[in-house]
């Protein structure tokens, strides 16, 4: 397994009509869902992941450090936001991956789920909600692929009102029930169905954080940003990379082109 490195900084984006900008550089998408790599020094100084532990026993019972080394983790991969350091703190990941894999939960790793899926990687979760919460407070935020709920649990510990949405009603039903088992279900408001098409009875949002890559980010989802709310997404189907884009008016959208990562594409409609 290649190892997981250091994220970029933001580039800097330009003002249209969500129109695409023009970046130079980038890095190139890892052959995994949601993982970012580099090459040379960066990869080089990267800590080593979280120490396997034998037993789902013994990882229940050590899942406090195995947090705590993840969270040192990410700092030292330029996470900063406090509030979402303490977030995922406070959510067991490994309650959200099979037993089978609960003894990798903390690696910097994308896993399986089932239904073709994957949990992201700590630091993709962590960067995309900085990346939407920087300089700001949102209160309420929409997820699009909600998968099996962690990163809806992370949202829910600092933020006001949590909806996610999940397209495959198998994933639906492990979110749910993993989410009333840590008691959040009342502090996330799941729903089963499209995600694509969003919530726009419930609009607008300050943030919205889609889990999936689309050729573009729908449109449908862009106009249920409240203006200066944000929303970030992977995008592209080969290559692809992740976007923030903030809304700065009726009709316009500020968009920055950030990391390339990896991740399962975007889908129309439900699976039974």
């Amino acid at each position: 397994m290649r190892k997981p490195v250091v994220p970029s900084p933001f580039a800097s984006g330009s003002t249209n009509r969500f129109g695409r900008s023009s970046f130079g550089g980038g890095v190139t998408a890892a052959n995994s869902n949601t993982r970012v790599f580099l090459h040379g020094k960066a990869a080089a100084n990267l800590p080593a992941a979280a120490a396997d532990m034998s037993t789902t026993v013994n990882l229940g019972l050590n899942s406090e450090r195995s947090r705590g080394m993840m969270i040192a983790r990410l700092r030292k991969q330029g996470i900063q936001d406090e509030r979402v350091l303490d977030a995922m703190m406070a959510v067991p990941r490994h309650l959200f991956v099979d037993e089978g894999l609960a003894s990798r939960a903390y690696e910097d790793a994308a896993l399986p789920i089932g239904y073709s899926q994957t949990i992201s990687q700590p630091w993709v979760v962590a960067r995309m909600i900085s990346a939407m919460c920087e300089n700001r407070v949102p209160v309420k935020v929409m997820e699009v692929g909600a998968g099996c709920g962690y990163q809806s649990a992370v949202l829910a510990q600092f933020i006001k009102e949590v909806h996610a949405i999940e397209r495959i009603r198998g994933l639906y039903d492990m979110a749910r029930d993993r989410l009333r088992a840590l008691k959040l279900i009342a502090r996330v408001r799941l729903g089963f169905g499209d995600g694509m098409a969003g919530l726009p009875g419930v609009a607008p949002f300050d943030g919205i954080i889609i889990a999936a890559a689309g050729i573009k980010i729908p449109q449908a989802l862009l106009e249920q940003l409240t203006i200066g709310g944000r929303l970030i997404a992977p995008e592209g189907t080969t290559a692809q990379r992740l976007i923030l884009i903030e809304r700065t008016g009726a009709t316009t959208w500020r968009r920055e082109e950030l990391e390339s990562v990896r991740f399962v594409p975007l889908r129309p409609g439900t699976q039974l």
